[in-house]
C-alpha cells in the first residue's frame, strides 16, 4: 500500500474524528442549554405561600400571576424571576456587591475596586431596617420564591453561562438571595441615571487646556424658548399645592448665592497640574463600572400624557418609552401581579415592567392608575478636592483624620485582593481606587507654601450613598389610586430622581419630581451649584440637606392638557435647583410638535409618535451645509470629479425629508449621508482641542453648541489646532484642514 493511500486513510480519519467531537460537543452544549431552560408547565411547592399562585403565559411568553396576597405574589414573581432571569440576576449581585471577581476572575478586580470603595452594597445594608414592614416583607418573599427556584438545582441546571463560566474558572455554589441583593441593583441603577458627574469632571479636565469661553461655549445655556420645558411657569411656581393635599403653601428654601469674592482663585486652585491629573484617573477607574442600565448622550427616554379632550376616547393616554442601554437580555422583564379578589389586605392588580431581582412592577398601570418614568438628571454628586498629609485632611483650617476601611476582593482563578478605602465627610476618596490615580494626585502643587508633602484626593459625594426608600416607592405606586396617593409614593423615591408622569381612570393627569435633590449653600463661578469640583477644605461648599419634597416641582391637570417629559429642563425657575446639565431638548420639542397635530388621540397614534425618526436638528444643519461655496472656498479649483461628488452628496439633502429610518427607504442614502457628515463635523471641530478619552459623540449637547457656533463664525472652536492656520485662512489655504461645515 502506497505512503499516499495511508496518508489519505489518516487524512479521513482525523477529519471522521474531529466531526465526531464536534457533534458530541453541539450535543452536549445543547444538552446543557435546555437543561437550564424554565418549564413552563406543571406544578411547583413554595413553601410559605397561603394559596395556590397561578402563572399564566400569554403567547408572548409574559408572565401573569394570580394569587390572593401581596406576599404569595411577590413569592411567585421570584421564582418566575429566577426561572428566567437568574444569571442577569446573579451577575448584578456580584457587581453591586463589589464581587465580580468571584464570578468572571482577574477581568472584574477594577470593577470590584470602584464598587467597594464607593460601598453600595454597604449602604443597602443600612437601607433595609428602615424600611416599611411591608416593604420588608415583600422582600423577603420575593428572595424565598428565587431561593425555592434555586433549591436542588446546580448552576448549570440554572443557566447555561455557569457551565460555560466553569470551563475557565472555579465556581462554587450558587448563594441564596437575600433581600439586600434587591435593594443593591436600585443602586446600580441610580448609579446609570445619576446627573452631572460625567460634565462635572470633564469640565474640571478642560479649564487648564480651554479658555472659560471655550468651555461656556462646549456648555451651552438650556433655550428654554426653543425648547420648552416640562412645566410651564404658569403650571407650577415654587410654593405651589396640588389641590386636595391638605398641605400648606411651602417657604421655598433660598436660591443658592455665588461666592462674591476669590471664585476664580478657587477654579484656579482645584485645577492645578496635579488636580488635573488625579481628576482624569477618577474619570478612567470609574469608567471601569459596567454600564447595566446605560448612560450617555445616546440613551434617554421619552414620556408625555394627554387628558381626554386630546383622545378618540375622551380618558388620558399616557406613552413612555425609558429607552435604556440594549442588552442581552433586555434591563425590563415584564409580567402583572393580580389579586384574584382585589381588597384593602390584596389590593394589587398592576401590569407593567419589573427589574429582574425586585418586586413589584417598576413602570406599568393597575386598575386606577398609570404611571411613566424618564430620568429627571439632577445634579446629584459633586466632586471635592481633598488636601491630604498622612492621614489627615484640611477642613477649615484644622486637619481631621481620613476614615478607613479595609476590603478584602476575592478572585476565581487568582490571588485576594486588598484595598483600604479612605473617606472624607463628604465622602469615599475614589483617587484611591487605581494606583495610578493615587500616585497622580500625590505631591501635586498647590498655592501654598510648605505643602511639597500634600497629596491631592479626590473624594465623591452623591445622594445614592446615602441611605434611602426608593423599595417603599415602588410598592407604593403599585397600590396608589389616585394623585394624593401616586404623589405620597412618589415621596419615597430618593435615586435615581425621575419625572414621574401621571394618568388615571377618572381623566386626570399630572407630573412629580421625586428625589434626593442637594442643597449647596455655595457656588463656583457662574453662580451655578457642582460646576466644578469644590474645594473640599472649605466648608462652605458643603450640602445642607436636601430639598424637600414639597418644594419639588408638580402638575395637576394643567390647563393645556398635555405634559411631554423627555429628559429636557423641568422648569425654568431656579428654586429650587436643580441642575445645569438638562438634555437639550431636540427630543421633546419634537414630541411636542407631533402632538400639536393630533386631532383626536388613539392608541395608534401614540405608537406612531413613539416611532417618528425626524431629526429636528437637520433643520438647522442642513441648511448651513447647503450654504457652504462648492468652488473657490479653498482657493485653488478642486478636482472635478470631487466637486461632482460633492454636488451629488448635497442634492440628497436637497430633497431629503429629516427622517433616519431604521429600514431601507428613500430617505436612507442621504440620512446616511448626513449622520457621516455630522459625526466628522464634530471630529474637526471639536476633537483636536479634546483629551483623547473625551471626544464628542454627537449628543444633543453637541447639537446645541454647534447650533451657537454656527452663528459665531470668529469662534475659536473652529481654529483647527491641528493646522498652523486661523478659522478663516483654513477655509481658504488649499490642502488644509478645515472644521467648518461642508467642509473635506
Amino acid at each position: 500500500m502506497s505512503r499516499l493511500v495511508v496518508a489519505r486513510r489518516a487524512l479521513l480519519g482525523l477529519i471522521a474524528l474531529v466531526v465526531v467531537v464536534a457533534l458530541v460537543g453541539g450535543v452536549v452544549v445543547v444538552r446543557a442549554v435546555r437543561a437550564s431552560l424554565p418549564t413552563h408547565s406543571g406544578e411547583a411547592t413554595l413553601p410559605g405561600l397561603g394559596a395556590a399562585v397561578t402563572v399564566k403565559r400569554d403567547g408572548s411568553g409574559i408572565p401573569h400571576l394570580y394569587g390572593d396576597s401581596v406576599t404569595d405574589l411577590a413569592r411567585a414573581q421570584g421564582y418566575v424571576h429566577a426561572q428566567e432571569r437568574f444569571f442577569e440576576m446573579d451577575l448584578r449581585r456580584h457587581i453591586t456587591a463589589g464581587r465580580l471577581s468571584e464570578l468572571v476572575g482577574p477581568a472584574g478586580v477594577e470593577t470590584d475596586k470602584v464598587v467597594r470603595t464607593m460601598g453600595w452594597r454597604r449602604v443597602a445594608e443600612e437601607e433595609l431596617p428602615t424600611l416599611e414592614p411591608e416593604t420588608r416583607q415583600v422582600l423577603q418573599a420575593y428572595a424565598d420564591g428565587v431561593n425555592r427556584y434555586l433549591r436542588g438545582r446546580s448552576p448549570g441546571d440554572v443557566s447555561a453561562e455557569y457551565t460555560v463560566l466553569g470551563l475557565q474558572l472555579p465556581l462554587g455554589d450558587i448563594e441564596e438571595w437575600t433581600p439586600v441583593d434587591s435593594l443593591a441593583w436600585l443602586k446600580a441603577m441610580a448609579w446609570d441615571l445619576r446627573g452631572d458627574y460625567t460634565d462635572e469632571l470633564a469640565r474640571a479636565r478642560l479649564s487648564g487646556r480651554l479658555t472659560r469661553a471655550q468651555i461656556a461655549a462646549a456648555y451651552p445655556a438650556y433655550d428654554a424658548a426653543a425648547h420648552p420645558s416640562i412645566l410651564s411657569d404658569s403650571e407650577w411656581a415654587p410654593g405651589s399645592v396640588p389641590p386636595g393635599s391638605g398641605a400648606t403653601p411651602a417657604s421655598p428654601s433660598a436660591v443658592p448665592k455665588a461666592l462674591t469674592t476669590g471664585g476664580d482663585d478657587v477654579v484656579a486652585e482645584t485645577t492645578t497640574p496635579g488636580a488635573q491629573a488625579a481628576y482624569a484617573a477618577v474619570d478612567r477607574a470609574l469608567a471601569s463600572v459596567p454600564q447595566l442600565v446605560g448612560r450617555g448622550d445616546g440613551v434617554g427616554s421619552n414620556s408625555w400624557v394627554l387628558s381626554g379632550k386630546h383622545t378618540a376616547s375622551g380618558k388620558p393616554l399616557l406613552a413612555n418609552d425609558p429607552h435604556l442601554g440594549v442588552g442581552q437580555p433586555g434591563i425590563w422583564i415584564q409580567n402583572s401581579l393580580t389579586c384574584r379578589t382585589v381588597s384593602a389586605e390584596c389590593p394589587l392588580d398592576v401590569s407593567g415592567f419589573s427589574f429582574a431581582g425586585v418586586p413589584g412592577v417598576v413602570i406599568g398601570h393597575n386598575a386606577d392608575i398609570a404611571w411613566g418614568f424618564t430620568n429627571l438628571g439632577p445634579d446629584v454628586s459633586d466632586f471635592y478636592l481633598e488636601r491630604v498629609v498622612g492621614q489627615t485632611y484640611l477642613r477649615d483650617g484644622e486637619w481631621q483624620p481620613v476614615t478607613t476601611r479595609e476590603e478584602t476582593i476575592k478572585v476565581a482563578g487568582g490571588a485576594d485582593q486588598r484595598i483600604t478605602v479612605r473617606a472624607t465627610t463628604h465622602g469615599p476618596i475614589m483617587s484611591d481606587v487605581l494606583q495610578p490615580a493615587r500616585e497622580a494626585g500625590a505631591r501635586a502643587p498647590t498655592q501654598q507654601e510648605g505643602d511639597e508633602n500634600q497629596d491631592y484626593a479626590v473624594s465623591l459625594a452623591w445622594t445614592g450613598l446615602t441611605p434611602s426608600r426608593t423599595a417603599d416607592a415602588i410598592i407604593g405606586l403599585n397600590k396608589a389610586t389616585n394623585f394624593e396617593q401616586f404623589r405620597d409614593a412618589a415621596r419615597s423615591f430618593a435615586v435615581p430622581a425621575q419625572n414621574l408622569l401621571y394618568a388615571d381612570r377618572q381623566g386626570h393627569i399630572g407630573y412629580q419630581a421625586p428625589g434626593q435633590i442637594p442643597v449647596r449653600r455655595a457656588a463656583i463661578p457662574r453662580s451655578v451649584p457642582g460646576y466644578w469640583p469644590a474645594p473640599g477644605w472649605d466648608s462652605s461648599y458643603d450640602w445642607t440637606g436636601f430639598v424637600p419634597f414639597d418644594e419639588l416641582p408638580w402638575s395637576y391637570d394643567p390647563p393645556d392638557g398635555v405634559i411631554v417629559a423627555a429628559n429636557q429642563q423641568v422648569t425654568s425657575s431656579r428654586t429650587p435647583f436643580l441642575t445645569t446639565e438638562w438634555d437639550y431638548g431636540w427630543r421633546s420639542t419634537r414630541i411636542a410638535q407631533r402632538l400639536e397635530k393630533l386631532d383626536k388621540a388613539t392608541p395608534a397614534d401614540m405608537a406612531s409618535v413613539q416611532m417618528d425618526d425626524t431629526d429636528l436638528f437637520a433643520s438647522v444643519l442642513v441648511p448651513a451645509l447647503l450654504a457652504v461655496p462648492l468652488d473657490g472656498q479653498t482657493g485653488e479649483s478642486d478636482p472635478q470629479d470631487l466637486l461632482d461628488f460633492t454636488q451629488d452628496a448635497r442634492n440628497l439633502l436637497r430633497d431629503w425629508d429629516h427622517t433616519t429610518p431604521a429600514a431601507d427607504s428613500d430617505s436612507s442614502a442621504a440620512a446616511a449621508y448626513y449622520n457621516a457628515v455630522w459625526r466628522n463635523l464634530c471630529e474637526l471641530l471639536f476633537d483636536d482641542e479634546l483629551p483623547a478619552d473625551m471626544k464628542a459623540d454627537g449628543g444633543d449637547r453637541w447639537r446645541s453648541a454647534v447650533q451657537l457656533l454656527l452663528k459665531d463664525p470668529d469662534n475659536e472652536w473652529w481654529d483647527d489646532k491641528l493646522t498652523p492656520t486661523s478659522p478663516r485662512a483654513a477655509t481658504r489655504s488649499s490642502g488644509r484642514r478645515s472644521s467648518r461645515p461642508g467642509s473635506s
